[in-house]
């Protein structure tokens, strides 16, 4: 179990990117879902013991992080949103590498992990290719590698599959679900169908806030008869988000198709749709920012 309590972190720069975050986390996959800026990078970097938060406390398994950060990292995998490779290196060469680093000296030992790796990966097939020649989704699959050596308890993923294809999205989806059966594995996102597809719990943070959080099929469960849906011209668009709660557009056949979130009919020619993970995350960040925007107004 992964406890946070209290956490907030100012930059020198005035930047307040996390207020007051209180979470508790159990095994398996844990979605944390917010927009670019939201704060989830500067709390998996303090997660992971790359920066000291100003105020708050974690523990995992017993281990003060802040206290005691060497006895975490012995046990932390992490995925962070860019990492960096040695690009004239094989795929085999830099995994080992990295093994001896994570104080696996065993030759025999440390061969058997690498190949098991690579293979969990899907990567064996091509171990001895340099890794700059690796495509996206090859590259995020071996950063997972990377990021399991040593048998980790607690694994942090930070935005893993942007800019991945639809296959390759897929087959890393299958990847993070394996791994995330036995240990705590914080899968840090922008990305609903992400969350939707692989994790049993998710918090949504905005502007350095936990804003909501719970079982997906709660979330939803909790927005029905309330999103309402709409064709209407481009150019009408602005008034109705004047008029209503517009939590979501898109085009679709040259028409805007506009989601409301209201209690009851908003107007003539709207009709209540099934809601789903993303009307709870458009909803969301609708009711974040509204609150923001009345607070300063008040």
């Amino acid at each position: 179990m992964l406890s946070i309590k209290g956490l907030s972190h100012t930059y020198p720069n005035g930047v307040h990117a996390l207020n007051n975050i209180n979470l508790e986390i159990p095994k398996g996959m844990f979605g944390l879902l917010g927009p670019n800026g939201a704060g989830k990078s500067s709390l998996m970097r303090t997660i992971a013991t790359l920066q000291q938060p100003s105020e708050g406390n974690i523990t995992f398994d017993g281990i003060d992080i802040l206290k005691d950060p060497d006895s975490l990292r012995r046990i932390l995998g992490y995925l962070p949103q860019d990492f960096g490779v040695y690009p004239r290196v094989s795929a085999y060469e830099m995994l080992d590498h990295m093994a001896v680093l994570k104080g696996l000296n065993n030759g025999k030992e440390r061969k058997e992990v690498v190949e098991g790796l690579l293979n969990q990966t899907n990567l064996f097939h091509v171990r001895k290719k340099k890794l700059k020649t690796f495509s996206g989704g090859m590259r995020q699959r071996f950063g997972i590698a990377q990021a399991l050596i040593g048998d980790p308890k607690l694994i942090i993923v930070d935005e893993p599959t942007a800019g991945l294809d639809p296959e390759e999205r897929n087959r890393f989806h299958n990847l993070l679900a394996e791994i995330g059966e036995n240990v705590v594995v914080i899968l840090s996102t922008h990305i609903v169908e992400d969350v939707a597809d692989l994790c049993p719990n998710m918090v949504i943070i905005a502007g350095g806030q936990i804003v909501t959080g719970g079982k997906p099929a709660d979330l939803v469960s909790e927005l029905d008869g309330k999103v309402w849906q709409k064709a209407i011209k481009k150019d009408e668009l602005e008034a109705y988000k004047e008029n209503f709660a517009v939590i979501s557009s898109h085009l679709s056949t040259g028409q805007t198709i506009i989601h409301v979130l209201a209690d009851s009919e908003p107007s003539e020619g709207f009709s209540v749709i099934s809601p789903d993970l993303e009307d709870v995350y458009f909803a969301t960040l609708h009711r974040s920012r509204n609150g923001s925007a009345d607070k300063a107004a008040a």
